[in-house]
C-alpha cells in the first residue's frame, strides 16, 4: 500500500492533534485551505515549513479534507486554464480543461447539459418538397440532421 494514499480506518483525532505539526501550526487554517484549493502538498510543506508532504496527507486524511478537495476540482482546472499562456500545452488540452470546467457546478458536481429536440417539430418545419423526398428516399434535409446531431452529441460517425 502507498503510504500517501488515505485509508478508510478511523483516526483518533486526539492522538492526531498531539502529534500533528499542522494542527499546532499558527497557519493551520491556511494550510487546510491550500490543500482544498489543490496546492501541491510538497509546495504546502515547503511554504509553511513542514517536514514533508506526508504530514500534509496525514493531516488531510485525519480531517476529511480529501472529499472537500475533490468537490473543489474547479480550482485545479482554473490553474490549468490560467497557465495556458505561460507554458507549452496543446490547444486540445486547454480546450478540454475549459470544457470540463464548464460542466462542473459550484458544488463540484459534473453536470451534463442536454438539449431536447422534438422530432415532430422538425418534421413540421419541413417543406412539402422535403417531406416528399423523405417519403420516397428516406433522405432527411441537411438542416434536420444537423439539429438532431447537435442535440444528441452524435456526429453521425460511429
Amino acid at each position: 500500500m502507498n503510504k500517501l494514499q488515505p485509508t478508510n480506518a478511523p483516526v483518533n483525532l486526539g492522538r492526531h492533534r498531539r502529534a500533528c505539526s499542522i494542527c499546532a501550526h499558527a497557519q493551520c487554517e491556511d494550510i487546510d485551505a491550500a490543500f482544498i484549493a489543490w496546492r501541491s502538498p510538497a509546495a504546502i510543506a515547503e511554504e509553511f515549513g513542514l517536514s514533508d508532504r506526508a504530514s500534509v496527507y496525514r493531516h488531510a486524511h485525519a480531517f476529511g479534507l480529501f472529499p472537500k478537495r475533490q468537490r473543489n476540482v474547479r480550482a485545479a482546472l482554473e490553474k490549468i486554464i490560467e497557465k495556458a499562456g505561460e507554458v507549452d500545452v496543446t490547444a486540445a488540452a486547454v480546450v478540454a480543461a475549459v470544457q470540463a470546467y464548464s460542466k462542473i457546478n459550484a458544488a463540484g458536481q459534473w453536470i451534463e447539459r442536454t438539449e431536447q429536440v422534438s422530432l415532430n417539430d422538425l418534421f413540421d418545419r419541413m417543406s412539402t418538397q422535403e417531406l416528399e423526398e423523405y417519403a420516397q428516399s428516406w433522405k432527411l434535409p441537411r438542416w434536420f440532421t444537423a439539429i438532431a446531431q447537435s442535440a444528441t452529441g452524435n456526429d453521425g460517425q460511429e
